[in-house]
């Protein structure tokens, strides 16, 4: 589905609108308002009815914070002449539809609710005796064609989040399979060492041709072909490798059967390739792709790329099981006095240690996230509130006593402030998120050195 700009879907709206008398819009702006409680009411009880929109809403939630969204939601939808226009209710669309890939809620739940509400719209629109048939009519295909185009455009929203999610899954799977890219280099190196040691034992005992140990059968080519490969998909080493892997088990090693001048030519051909083999492989290592793409360089902490993936399993773990999980919003105090005084190279030098601070601080189930600047996570598995108001009063207790080490054998002491928030049942992470954001926010502007809680 290609993907429309705003001015598109503007001129779009605008199209659809020009259909229709001014008129019928302002009637169905009024009534929608006029019926907000009762379209909202309708909408929310279809859903709840519904067992797999049972699993995204509760009645807390639905009588809490939904029923007033909903109906923001369906009176700015038929108002273009407020404060933003178009714009405003294109860009509000796009936002409802990546929430909902961002919560993974299905289309078709989507759709249905918005089927109810049109059929809700007309069973309100028959009791009315304001207008005419024709006026009937009209204001009907109005609000239906406008809750038409306002699905479209958060489908296309929904479409390009989800694939954008879907890549970042892909791509934290195949970080996690190797998370540590030096040991893994020093692993695969070692392997290919050990296949070349093997066949140059076997050759030198006589073995035949057919008998020489394969390179993609061997510990290394078994790995390339199943992870390397497709960690790499795409460089133009990766493909070299597979080309030279192939080379030598398809034309070089058939060859060792000849003569004692031949079986020199094609141990010199052989030791060749597996240099080329070698050298294509520590520049793979070397390069920063995919692996190395969600680690922050500095620090060595996971970065935003993977963020959501963390969040979103967290929140599927949470709500599936029932248990909990924190985050710790973290930022440096005055970190910019540090830049300013000292130097970058002293601001790199803090981040680095408080990194390690925080590595020691953490348990091997819980996640470390450089989000930018002097700003971390920290995601608390299986961690109830009282738990991470401790470990975050714990950690802001450790920095303080700290001694960070700077460059020219200079000291400093710095302090964190500490946003709290516990996962309270809401799909989407960006509410918890937020939430922390706001403890975090109230720390700094509380005086700083200090844990507040977001309840």
């Amino acid at each position: 589905m290609p993907r429309l700009s705003v001015e598109q879907l503007s001129q779009e709206w605008s199209l659809l609108n020009q259909r229709f008398s001014a008129k019928s819009r302002r009637f169905v702006l009024s009534f929608c308002t006029r019926h907000a409680v009762d379209l909202t009411e309708q909408f929310y009880s279809e859903m709840l009815a519904d067992p797999a929109a049972a699993l995204f809403l509760s009645h807390d939630q639905v009588q809490g914070r939904l029923s007033q969204s909903m109906r923001r939601w369906l009176e700015g939808l038929f108002d273009a002449e407020a404060e933003g226009g178009l714009a405003r209710i294109i860009a509000e669309q796009k936002k409802v539809g990546e929430v909902h890939a961002r919560i993974d809620i299905p289309v078709h739940l989507v759709l249905r609710g918005a089927r109810c509400l049109k059929d809700r719209f007309i069973e309100l629109l028959h009791e009315d005796r304001e207008l005419s048939d024709r006026e009937h009519l009209d204001t009907a295909r109005l609000m239906s064609d406008t809750v038409d185009l306002a699905m479209e455009i958060m489908s296309h929203a929904y479409s390009a989040a989800h694939d954008r999610n879907s890549r970042n899954e892909e791509a934290y799977r195949l970080f996690s399979v190797t998370q540590n890219i030096s040991a893994e280099k020093e692993t695969q190196r070692a392997a290919l060492f050990d296949w070349e040691n093997q066949l140059m034992f076997d050759q030198a005992v006589g073995q035949p041709g057919a008998h020489l140990p394969r390179i993609l059968a061997s510990e290394f080519g078994l790995w390339f072909r199943h992870k390397g490969a497709h960690a790499f998909e795409g460089s133009r080493e990766a493909g070299q490798i597979i080309e030279a892997m192939e080379q030598i088990d398809d034309v070089i090693l058939p060859l060792f059967d000849g003569d004692a001048e031949e079986r020199i030519a094609r141990l010199r051909e052989l030791r060749e390739t597996v240099k080329s083999i070698r050298f294509n492989l520590d520049n793979l290592f070397e390069q920063n792709n995919a692996l190395e793409a969600g680690r922050d360089v500095l620090t060595r902490l996971l970065n935003r790329k993977f963020l959501p993936v963390v969040l979103n399993r967290q929140v599927s773990h949470a709500r599936t099981h029932g248990t909990p999980f924190s985050v710790l919003a973290l930022d440096i105090d005055y970190f910019k006095r540090i830049n300013d005084s000292c130097g970058h190279d002293a601001g790199d030098r803090v981040l680095q240690q408080l990194a390690t601070v925080l590595v020691n601080s953490s348990r091997a189930g819980d996640y470390l996230f450089r989000l930018g600047g002097e700003e971390f996570l920290m995601l608390l598995v299986d961690t109830d509130l009282n738990g991470a108001r401790r470990t975050a009063e714990k950690l802001r207790a450790s920095v303080e006593r700290e001694v960070f080490r700077l460059p020219q054998d200079r000291t400093l002491n710095v302090t964190l402030s500490v946003g709290v928030a516990c996962f309270n049942g809401h799909p989407d992470y960006q509410q918890l998120m937020r939430r922390a954001d706001e403890g975090l926010y109230a720390a700094k502007h509380g005086g700083r050195n200090q844990v507040v809680v977001a309840e």
